[in-house]
């Protein structure tokens, strides 16, 4: 009889307590308290042995009987509790539904891309297709079938990065991408511009860094001439910086190219009068060009008795400063957001 009435207390004292049990850690005190391996139900559960042996049946059912009740207390109480802590959070974290939103914030097309998007729609409306071409390219393509053998003083105008095979190179302009798209068109006529990034082993300045963008272009056909080259650059001119633009080409030399010419347009911000832009000259440069040199036809599949061809070449960060009276190249690699959102 002395067991029936401890069990009978342990679970009036139990329930008593666990209802007040309010968090997670009480309820956990609760349970190593009685229900534990040193807790008040399990002590005197370990008594049963010691009973008179006509008691233990009742003993036993009764013992039963409070353990599975304060069990299911137990289960029920911390079920309440994390009801309450999940209604706790959910308040605390409510969202207002009437409030307006929140826009996401949008990226932008790099300036270099918005360019060369641009580019690609005007001489793709005059025929030019995009090639691709790689970056990485041999020394055989990006200089020697281009008219620039291995002495040729060229070569020191362009700090080539080099890997660990001495024929092997990152490409110092977009030019190799000729002989690659001749070769695989000839002798059919072709019209392309081959767009990429270039790596020069340079200082980076204000005017120069070690990676830039290029946009080559080239046709080759029967028939085309000098005036074929100039046309299609003042229509280029006309339609990227506005109608009107005038030209002038000056001789130059590029070994792949003969004749050669830079290529001026008349400054966007004086007219041609004359200011800090255009160093005070009114002319702006925008291009090399020149016809497709004979050896270098050859070398990309085509008989220079029979086609000829014209080359151009420019630079797309060269054409934002212009336009946009950018003053220094590092800003467009830089990641610099504060220049970035400004187009």
């Amino acid at each position: 009889m002395k067991m029936l009435d401890q069990l009978k207390t342990i679970e009036e004292d139990a329930l008593a307590t666990l209802a007040a049990a309010h968090d997670a850690a009480g309820l956990e005190g609760w349970r190593v308290a009685v229900l534990g391996r040193k807790g008040s139900l399990t002590h005197a559960l370990r008594g049963l042995g010691q009973l008179p042996r006509d008691e233990r049946p009742a003993a036993g059912a009764e013992a039963n009987r409070v353990k599975d009740r304060l069990e299911a207390a137990f289960s029920a109480h911390q079920e309440v509790l994390q009801q309450a802590e999940i209604a706790a959070t959910l308040a605390a974290e409510a969202v207002d539904v009437t409030l307006p939103g929140r826009p996401p914030s949008l990226g932008r097309i790099h300036p270099s891309n918005a360019v060369l998007r641009r580019i690609y729609a005007i001489f793709g409306q005059m025929g030019f297709q995009v090639y691709d071409a790689p970056d990485v390219e041999l020394d055989e393509i990006n200089f020697q079938l281009l008219n620039i053998p291995p002495d040729h003083p060229a070569r020191d105008m362009q700090d080539t990065f080099y890997t660990k095979d001495p024929a092997v190179l990152l490409r110092t302009h977009t030019s190799p991408g000729q002989i690659r798209a001749m070769r695989q068109f000839a002798p059919a006529p072709l019209r392309v511009i081959l767009p990429g990034k270039c790596f020069r082993y340079e200082q980076v300045t204000a005017r120069s860094e070690f990676m830039f963008h290029q946009v080559e272009g080239l046709a080759v056909g029967k028939g085309i001439t000098m005036a074929d080259l100039k046309g299609t650059l003042q229509e280029f001119a006309n339609q990227l910086y506005g109608e009107g633009r005038q030209l002038r080409f000056r001789c130059s030399y590029f070994p792949f190219v003969e004749p050669g010419v830079e290529v001026d347009m008349d400054c966007i911000l004086c007219g041609g009068r004359g200011c800090r832009l255009c160093k005070y000259s009114g002319w702006l440069e925008i291009s090399g060009a020149g016809m497709v040199h004979p050896v270098v036809l050859r070398n990309g599949g085509y008989d220079p008795a029979i086609y000829t061809g014209f080359a151009f070449g420019m630079g797309p960060e060269r054409i934002t400063m212009l336009k946009h009276s950018i003053d220094d190249i590092r800003y467009f690699f830089s990641n610099d957001v504060r220049f970035l959102e400004q187009f």
